[in-house]
Formats: structure tokens, sequence, C-alpha cells
């Protein structure tokens, strides 16, 4: 079975659809390619989504494990019940990470989850800090926080030209959910 030599921090970032795309792109090519991949889901509630079909016929070789309620988090005041979903989820990608079962870890969301106030970011610079060398993490969601920035080995901005959002298409199943 393959492993990685060295591990890297991704982060992917900004104000544009695409950022949990590219995650789940690195996952299916590390499945492809032998590895095992978790992606854990901050603030995602409400599914199943298309990403979660797809990770059952790829098990056990890639899971999805989401946390978040359905609808969207207050970001001016979230709920405790938020909070607490956020802090388990912080905790599985722990133990998870140094579990030495998977190859690449992603967060999916996780910016999101300390850009709402859910989660302090030295948790997750502690996280990182921990990373075994050949353990690939990917961050997604908008807003990283410049510490997260600096920590990471690549970061890339989703940064929107156009939208058909704007146009009135609402987000459509496999697709955009």
């Amino acid at each position: 079975m393959m492993k990685l030599d060295r591990g890297c921090v991704q982060v992917y970032t900004g104000n544009c659809k695409g950022k949990t795309t590219a995650a789940l792109g690195l996952a299916f090519r590390a499945v492809g390619c032998g590895l095992k991949v978790v992606m854990i889901q901050f603030m995602k509630g409400g599914g199943p989504y298309g990403e979660h079909l797809a990770a059952a016929r790829l098990a056990p070789d890639l899971t999805i494990i989401p946390f978040g309620r359905e609808g969207w988090v207050n970001k001016d005041n979230p709920a405790q019940e938020d909070i607490d979903l956020a802090v388990k989820a912080l905790a599985l990608a722990k133990e998870k990470l140094l579990s030495g079962e998977y190859d690449m870890v992603i967060l999916d969301e996780v910016n999101g989850a300390i850009g709402f106030g859910l989660l302090p970011v030295d948790a997750l610079l502690e996280l990182l800090r921990l990373r075994p060398e050949q353990v690939e993490v990917v961050l997604t969601g908008r807003n990283a926080h410049q510490q997260v920035i600096e920590a990471a080995d690549l970061v890339t901005e989703m940064v929107e030209i156009k939208h058909y959002y704007k146009a009135g298409v609402p987000a459509r199943r496999g697709i955009e959910r």
C-alpha cells in the first residue's frame, strides 16, 4: 500500500465556489493511488449530499463525517449546539489525524468554523503542530485566518469572477450539493 513520504498542509479559501470541490478532487486522486482519506465536515448538516453518496461507494478508502445542523449557523450569535458540534468535529479530527490509519485528513469548512467563533484558531494550529509528517492535511472554508495561512504549505484563494447564483440559479443536486 502506498504511503506519502511527506505530507503538507493545504488551504482552500476565498468567497467563491470550489473549495470543498477542490478538496474532494484531492481525495478522489489520493484514493485512486491507494491512499486512505477521511473528510470531517464542520457546519454541514441536512445531507446526504452527493459527496456522501460517492464516499459510501469508495468506502472504506474515503470516509466523510458531517458535523452540523440543517440550516445556517448564525455568525453573530452562534448557538451552543453549533459550538459543541464544532468542538466534537475537531476532537474527532485529532483522533483520525493521530490514528495512523489515514494518509489525508480533510477539515471541510474549518476556516468558517473559526471565523464564526465556533473554534479558537489556536486549537487548529495545535492540531497542525501534531500532524504526523506523512499525513496530508487539507483545510477549506472562507476567510482563512492569517495564522492558518502562515502555517500552511499551500494556500489557494477562490475568487469569484462570475457566478450563476446572481442570475437566480439555485444550488443544484449533483453540482453544489
